[in-house]
């Protein structure tokens, strides 16, 4: 993040969400919030790059950065009946689950947690949109820089509640932090309620990209770095989940692309796949 700057990389994503409401069929993210977020000149400016947004580059970003939310919507929808009533969602950039969600305020509270200067250009992007925000009793806004401030006691100003068990969404965030910062949040996460769970997304080492996965991804690293948000974590599969079963983790779900694939793209004839062994999308609960 640039100090006072809305992410860059999180109006990225969120304009792949948007395509995938347009371009691909049937949708793996039903989001009908996703365009209206955005607004009508971003609409056109989608349209107008139609060609290219169906090519098997774009698809496959697009594809993880749908399939990343839809899964862990669907590890959400899992948790509730397992007694999860609060749902955090970090760094949620302009994520739209809290402004359709199924479930009434009594039964599931959401907490966006983000940078001030993100949080702000998002809400005026719901307002501009014309997007029904959720009173407080079923939404919180949560400004956190994680790197400087506490992510507990700013939850904890917005009445959340860690004796209770509560579903955590990382998406997009974990290459940006410190191993510090990384560290510090798991560990928050494992010392809520028994029963607390988070899905986040994470790169690999470079090792275990191949040769084509490593080319892309110094490509993308290049762009995000002249955006001001250049990566800083990669990762070993093995090594994460030791580390996180030290910290009180267990029942892991990791998936690669071609796991993905299976589970949430087999038997479409478009391009919208994951490609390449670069990201990865990790489940646990304690």
């Amino acid at each position: 993040m640039i100090e006072a700057r809305p992410s860059t990389t999180a109006h990225r994503v969120a304009m792949r969400r948007a395509a995938h409401q347009l371009f691909d069929h049937p949708l793996i993210l039903d989001d009908p919030i996703a365009l209206p977020i955005l607004g009508e000149e971003t609409r056109a400016r989608l349209r107008a790059e139609e060609r290219e947004a169906r090519g098997r580059a774009q698809a496959s970003f697009r594809a993880f950065m749908v399939v990343r939310s839809r899964f862990a919507e669907d590890e959400l929808k899992a948790a509730v009946p397992r007694g999860a009533s609060q749902y955090v969602i970090l760094g949620a950039g302009l994520d739209t689950f809290a402004y359709r969600s199924p479930y009434s305020p009594a039964r599931l509270r959401v907490f966006e947690v983000d940078h001030p200067a993100t949080q702000a250009w998002k809400r005026k992007r719901l307002a501009d949109g014309h997007v029904v925000v959720p009173p407080a009793e079923a939404l919180a806004y949560v400004a956190v820089d994680f790197e400087t401030q506490s992510l507990a006691g700013e939850l904890a100003k917005a009445g959340f509640d860690p004796g209770r068990v509560t579903f955590f969404a990382w998406l997009g965030v974990t290459p940006y932090l410190t191993k510090p910062a990384m560290d510090s949040t798991l560990g928050f996460i494992a010392s809520c309620a028994k029963g607390s769970g988070v899905v986040f997304d994470y790169v690999c080492e470079r090792r275990q990209m191949g040769i084509l996965g490593r080319l892309a991804f110094e490509r993308l690293a290049q762009r995000v770095a002249m955006a001001g948000e250049p990566f800083k974590l990669l990762f070993d599969p093995k090594t994460l989940i030791a580390e996180m079963r030290g910290m009180g983790y267990s029942h892991f779900e990791d998936l690669g692309g071609a796991q993905l694939n299976d589970r949430y793209f087999a038997g479409r004839t478009d391009n919208l796949r994951v490609l390449g062994r670069v990201g990865r999308i990790m489940s646990a609960r304690t």
